[in-house]
């Protein structure tokens, strides 16, 4: 048997192990007891609420992944690839043209098939715990729009990678210079072009928290590009806020939600992590990682893009680029969750930087960590996640270390 379908094979079940294995662990780690930084902010109703969410989740989650690990391994087996490459090499005699087809083809597939359980999450288990506001109109005009995005952005950067490697010397160079200037690029136009698509940004409007922000951000000598309140309460009652963008476009972007449940204090404290971040120099460290990570994996992809047995692994003849890119996914699996795995250990560095930076700014630890409650009840957060989990997946700490290291800052 093909090497390479072996080992793809054993990944893929190796992977499913895996999360099986996490997600159990986490599971039998939960605390049916509140623990005490909670008490008198979580209920015991609520508490027992949080856990049945976060066991529905997750076995929702197992469910989908014990159902897509058979669809992937047959589609495989049975030919899936080789049909999809027919009908692009049918459509066309362009390489290029070819291409986009085949990867149009299996984006429509992924969409398909993952629209139940989209549907299932939203509207089932999220309306069950009282976060969905999803319409289903807005669902729709969602997908739509990712579609739309994907044709416009994703289809002309492929169709550039694949002309690169097909006319081009040192092609996984130039390929990884294209793509680093066209990241770069849609860093700076998504606050103002992509992500207006999905949510309304509003000015914060004049007030004691804007005129708070603004006193703040002076004293920090951090100029404020844009404080926005952003409309997430069309779609989820959880909340959240986010830094984006760099340069003219950055933009600090609370959730309506966020503002309506937390005090002026406990938002300037949110908002001054964010600034952490930036004064930390976190998101300039976050950009070059990105760029040196595709800088890597375009280099091992130029070593296996004309290997024949990765596309005989996949019953396709001869060594078509633009599945050969598709199929390396698969091969690169390890390394991305080996990249994955060290970012997140920087980025939960990263985040208790943050915390630190909004504690000593401030000068009010307490409101930060009243924020983090707040956050982690009204979302139902898993407040004793497994070690194991965290280690692997958590690109934040857990919210009970996060208040334990915000303490060390002085007594709320």
């Amino acid at each position: 048997m093909n090497g390479y379908l072996i080992f793809i094979l054993a990944l893929l079940i190796f992977n499913w192990l895996l999360s099986l294995i996490v997600e159990t662990l986490n599971l039998r780690n939960v605390s049916t007891g509140i623990p005490a930084e909670f008490q008198g902010i979580y209920d015991a109703e609520k508490y027992a609420k949080s856990q049945r969410y976060l066991r529905e989740k997750t076995r929702f989650s197992q469910l989908q992944a014990a159902i897509m690990l058979p669809l992937t391994i047959a589609f495989i087996l049975l030919g899936g690839f080789r049909w999809v490459n027919g009908i692009a090499l049918a459509a066309s005699g362009n390489m290029i043209v070819q291409g986009l087809i085949f990867g149009g083809i299996l984006v429509l597939i992924g969409q398909l098939v993952g629209i139940p359980f989209s549907i299932y999450d939203t509207y089932v288990i999220e309306e069950r715990y009282g976060f969905n506001k999803t319409t289903p109109k807005t669902f729709v005009i969602d997908i739509l729009k990712g579609l739309m995005l994907t044709v416009l952005l994703g289809a002309p950067v492929f169709a550039l990678i694949l002309w690169i490697f097909s006319s081009v010397a040192n092609a996984w160079l130039w390929a990884w210079g294209a793509l680093a200037v066209i990241q770069l690029f849609i860093m700076f136009i998504a606050p103002v072009v992509i992500l207006p698509l999905f949510n309304k940004f509003t000015p914060l409007e004049a007030g004691e928290l804007r005129s708070k922000i603004e006193a703040f951000a002076a004293a920090q000598k951090y100029k404020l590009s844009g404080i926005f309140k952003i409309d997430g309460s069309k779609r989820s009652t959880k909340s959240n806020a986010y830094f984006t963008g760099f340069g003219k476009t950055k933009r600090i972007a609370l959730f309506d939600t966020l503002i309506e449940k937390h005090t002026v204090g406990e938002l300037v404290a949110v908002l001054a992590h964010e600034i952490g971040h930036c004064k930390k120099g976190h998101i300039k460290k976050s950009i070059i990682i990105s760029l040196a990570s595709s800088l890597l994996m375009f280099f091992i992809l130029s070593l296996f893009i004309t290997k024949q047995g990765l596309y005989a692994a996949f019953g396709i003849e001869g060594a078509p680029l633009y599945a050969g890119f598709v199929f390396f996914g698969f091969l690169y699996a390890p390394i991305s969750m080996i990249l994955n795995l060290l970012g997140n250990i920087l980025s939960r560095k990263h985040e208790y930087e943050a915390d630190a930076f909004a504690a000593e700014t401030t000068k009010e630890p307490g409101e930060m960590i009243s924020a983090l409650k707040k956050l982690s009840v009204d979302n139902l957060s898993n407040l004793t996640p497994h070690p194991l989990k965290v280690f692997l997946q958590y690109s934040h700490p857990p919210v009970l270390e996060r208040i334990k290291k915000l303490r060390e800052f002085g007594n709320d």
